[in-house]
């Protein structure tokens, strides 16, 4: 049986800390689709790839192999068998993850392997295009949102909370930006699937949202 959440929304909505919590709550698998972009960014690096050159980054692509595993609670991410975990949140692996993201040949292949994964165990994803693309089956597709202001201010308490300087009104405009650029994009635009269920955490706490999800998936169990 398909036992499925796919979880979308905009940035700063809090999907991956939602996504985790549900996960856990429900003894699924959390599949972090950021880490899976980063793992693609350390094999097109250790190629020496040009991530401007598209007919290279496309022939190369289906060398990669990415696929994530827990181990002792742990989530693993591991490259063509190797565990790469620990390299995941170098500058490196993050900014050519960025750049190589941007090729649709890239983006077909994340989809082909985030589907293979959650065609073998039952998985919590959450992204932009989760519902629309990667899980259209999905047992229960959810649409997280909050208001711009809403979710600037959390950002801000964040940077605020780590000790850096950092303006509300700047944060605002980043977000909105962001916003239009998810929802405009030619490949795979963020957008609520048309069976997904929204939920506005804008004025509630992370175990209301939780509880909201995970009431949703036990009525689509039973």
């Amino acid at each position: 049986m398909n036992r499925n959440i796919a979880i979308d929304g905009p940035a700063g909505a809090g999907k991956s800390t939602i996504a985790k919590l549900v996960a856990k709550q429900e003894k699924l698998v959390y599949v972090d689709t950021g880490a899976m972009y980063r793992a693609m960014g350390i094999y097109f690096s250790r190629l020496g790839a040009d991530p401007a050159d598209e007919a290279a980054i496309t022939a190369q692509v289906d060398g990669a192999d990415i696929t994530i595993k827990y181990e002792n609670d742990a989530q693993q991410v591991y490259l063509n068998g190797e565990n790469v975990t620990g390299l995941l949140r170098t500058e490196e692996a993050g900014n050519m993850a960025s750049k190589v993201s941007k090729n649709g040949a890239v983006r077909e292949k994340m989809v082909e392997l985030q589907q293979k994964l959650a065609q073998t165990t039952a998985v919590v994803m959450d992204g932009r295009d989760i519902g629309t693309v990667v899980l259209p089956d999905a047992l229960l597709k959810i649409y997280l949102t909050a208001s711009v202001e809403v979710r600037a201010m959390r950002r801000y308490k964040e940077l605020v909370e780590k000790g850096e300087q950092c303006d509300l009104k700047a944060i605002e405009a980043d977000i909105a930006e962001r916003d239009h650029q998810d929802m405009t994009r030619e490949i795979s635009p963020l957008k609520q699937a048309d069976d997904a269920v929204l939920v506005d955490s804008s004025y509630m706490t992370i175990e209301e949202v939780v509880k909201a999800i995970t009431d949703l998936y036990r009525e689509r169990l039973a």
